[in-house]
């Protein structure tokens, strides 16, 4: 759980500075080499691991200190933080507040996909502004490849935890057809 979720954090993390790359590239052309120089790189994956790694030490500490009752099976492909509160047999209020709310929605999902957004919003005015279609189409370009990242990884948590959750008489429903 702890390697799952510092690389999915960190992952979210770095999107939003390759965002920031790309603005750079794009809107400030010539200060790019002096902005976003080895030594920048350098510190700012640092910073994205540095974040993330005693944040998932603290917030997987936190979930597996909790009493645990009944079955131990998940059934699930991982071992992710919903199923194991439900095998929680104290007040998981806490744990919940403080791993989705704080952490994971603000820190790790929201400020940098909100950093990537207000990037790319610049980055579409400034290239709106081009003159010439091959420069557009050159711009565009670049940032393809990170918009097509950036979707697939936002989308696919999206569909895997903001789904509505299932009755347990619809899931047994489910398995009897």
């Amino acid at each position: 759980m702890f390697i799952f979720f510092t690389l999915g954090g960190t992952e979210c993390l770095l999107l939003a500075v390759m965002a920031y790359d790309r603005y750079v590239a794009i809107c400030n052309p010539l200060h790019y080499a002096l902005v976003m120089n080895h030594k920048v790189c350098i510190q700012l994956v640092a910073a994205s691991w540095i974040t993330t790694i005693p944040f998932f030490i603290g917030q997987t500490w936190k979930v597996f200190s909790l009493p645990f009752c009944a079955s131990h099976t998940i059934n699930h492909f991982f071992c992710d933080v919903p199923p194991l509160l439900k095998l929680a047999c104290g007040d998981t209020f806490v744990n919940e507040t403080a791993f989705f709310v704080v952490a994971i929605a603000m820190v790790f999902i929201v400020v940098p996909f909100l950093l990537i957004v207000v990037s790319y919003g610049k980055i579409i005015c400034n290239i709106l502004k081009l003159s010439s279609a091959r420069g557009r189409s050159k711009a565009f370009s670049t940032c393809s490849s990170h918009l097509t990242v950036v979707v697939l990884f936002y989308g696919t948590g999206v569909i895997t935890y903001l789904q509505p959750k299932q009755n347990p008489s619809e899931r047994i429903q489910t398995k009897s057809v």
